[in-house]
């Protein structure tokens, strides 16, 4: 019994120390499709060198046009599927409802990765100073 004891306290102070090395960061994105890609591919290079980072890309304004189906890059290629496979690396896209609302787009029209809040900066900034986020204005 009192080995049992020992093993579940060992592994739980080691899962404790792996949760603790988790790095969280909020990727604030307010720019357009002109700048996505490399903003995508900056994740990606981030997951491959930190695989457990946890990772929200908050987006306004012009930063959400990326996020709409059918949107494309300069050379014609689609963001959905960059966009669903860092989704399945455990990736969240969060969308502003403000800049729905002020530029009358249909949230039916946002890839189903998304998750729409109220604000965006309010959304980073609750990120920042309640969750530990670090900020990265890519």
């Amino acid at each position: 019994m009192k080995s049992a004891l020992i093993a579940l306290a060992f592994a739980l102070s080691t899962a404790v120390a792996a949760a603790q090395d988790i790095v969280k960061v909020v990727y604030h994105v307010n720019t357009g499709v002109e700048t996505a890609a490399a903003i995508l591919n900056n994740i990606n290079n981030e997951l491959k060198a930190s695989p457990t980072d946890k990772i929200v890309v908050v987006t306004h304004g012009p930063g959400i046009d990326f996020l709409i189906s059918d949107a494309k890059d300069s050379k014609g290629r689609e963001f959905s599927g960059q966009v669903s496979a860092l989704a399945a690396r455990g990736v969240e896209f969060r969308v502003c409802d403000n800049t729905l609302q002020t530029r009358r787009i249909d949230a039916a029209s946002l890839l189903m990765e998304t998750k729409i809040v109220p604000s965006g900066v309010a959304e980073v900034a609750r990120l920042q100073a309640k969750e530990g986020f670090v900020y990265l204005k890519p």
